[in-house]
């Protein structure tokens, strides 16, 4: 069972004593660590006792002493498309859903910012849309009426070639005279980075990405150029050999999925610093849902392979220094928001790293790389108070975090239950 905490407020801060503080960066945890906040900011965190003058008047002793619970900062999944529902596994009720207006499914998208909110997800960053849902909620997420909702920022629609993969996020380049002016209207419509898709996706019958990449390398340049111009981070969607080069040799901030990346693209994209988002859960779905999907022992075979292959380069990835973010693709087949993000996490485990590395990926690493307006993934004064305290050690199990537990976020104490309310993920 949970302890009371109280709720942090404008006039009272909130002193808390945990066993184990990960701060969401440092190799080594705190033991027997004190935190000291308000409803704002992180005011204090250390092993020693908090300064008196930081502390609510007259107070001698922690508001929670927890000498079983581990504090970690709140998790930010750095892939997601918050107008989908990843949870609906009926194709034609998928099909169905994308046929609403743009007002419909922003509803929809803002139906699920709480319960996100309660899985301990603070921020998402989104990878694109067509319809504005990811631009409106990543304003809402600014603005001084911002309801219980993670932070959220969008690229608004991703940037494709018109008849190739992505037309369900996406416009394509062929709208507009120049690279440039292509990027300037993202710019203009309030894009917070620029989202390009320069594959399509795998052929899971055949086990490859089998088409030719969608943009050539010259496009790719000219359109990280432009953003550079505009100084907007890419994110870049490749998968295969050719479209993961166009995306390094362009110097894209992050790469999204990355499916059969070879060694040496991974030394270079150290070299280039750039980050690697694995995105293993919607290939995983697909093996988990195979009977579903009709597959024969072949697709499950390449399913499998292709899994275990990007397994070991994600290995050969953190031994080499490549900055790894999690990230869920959440809203893909079978990828609900929030639960999409454990899932991703626990296969990231599964994979190989250890539990802290992978509380890395999914906290301090995407606050440090991918240049949020707020300060959030890190336990540290001056970073909001939006973490997560467990009496189940994820330190032992990534899976321990979907155990119960309570959800600091800006001061506010949400108790999770174990199996929340996934309607609508």
């Amino acid at each position: 069972m949970n302890p009371p905490i109280p709720p942090a407020t404008g006039h009272r801060r909130i002193w808390l004593r945990v066993a184990t503080l990960l701060d969401g960066t440092s190799a080594t945890p705190l033991r027997n660590a004190h935190l000291v906040y308000d409803h704002e900011r992180i005011l204090f965190v250390g092993e020693s006792s908090p300064p008196r003058d930081i502390l609510s008047p007259n107070q001698q002793a922690p508001d929670a002493d927890l000498p079983h619970h581990t504090l970690l900062p709140g998790l930010i999944d750095a892939h997601t498309h918050l107008f989908l529902e990843g949870g609906e596994l009926d194709p034609a009720r998928r099909s169905s859903y994308l046929q609403q207006s743009p007002e419909q499914l922003l509803a929809l998208a803002h139906l699920r910012l709480e319960k996100v909110v309660r899985l301990g997800i603070s921020a998402c960053r989104d990878a694109g849309d067509k319809d504005g849902v990811g631009l409106a909620l990543s304003k809402l997420s600014s603005s001084p009426d911002r309801p219980l909702m993670p932070y959220v920022d969008s690229p608004g629609a991703a940037i494709h070639h018109r008849g190739r993969y992505g037309s369900f996020m996406a416009e394509p380049l062929e709208y507009f005279p120049s690279a440039h002016t292509c990027v300037e209207a993202r710019v203009r419509a309030g894009a917070d980075r620029i989202k390009l898709i320069l594959t399509g996706i795998i052929d899971f019958k055949k086990g490859a990405v089998t088409a030719a990449p969608q943009m050539t390398a010259e496009e790719v340049r000219a359109l990280v150029t432009a953003a550079q111009s505009f100084g907007k981070p890419c994110l870049a969607h490749a998968s295969g050999e050719t479209g993961i080069d166009h995306a390094i040799d362009a110097g894209v901030d992050t790469i999204e999925h990355g499916f059969f990346i070879r060694d040496d693209q991974l030394a270079r994209m150290r070299d280039r610093n750039i980050a690697w988002v694995p995105t293993f859960a919607p290939v995983q779905k697909q093996l988990d849902h195979a009977d579903r999907m009709g597959y024969d022992a072949h697709v499950i075979a390449n399913l499998r392979r292709i899994l275990h292959q990007h397994a070991a380069s994600l290995i050969k990835a953190h031994q080499r220094g490549v900055t790894i973010l999690a990230g869920s693709d959440a809203g893909s087949w079978g990828v609900p928001h929030g639960l999409g993000l454990l899932s991703e996490l626990e296969q990231v485990e599964y994979a190989g790293l250890a539990p802290l590395a992978v509380i890395h990926a999914a906290t301090g690493a995407a606050s440090q790389r991918l240049a949020f307006r707020e300060k959030f993934g890190q336990i540290r004064p001056g970073y909001r108070p939006r973490f997560i305290l467990t009496p189940h050690p994820p330190l032992e199990s990534i899976a321990n975090l979907r155990k119960p537990r309570l959800i600091v976020f800006d001061g506010a104490v949400l108790d999770a239950g174990e199996i929340p309310d996934t309607t609508g993920l």
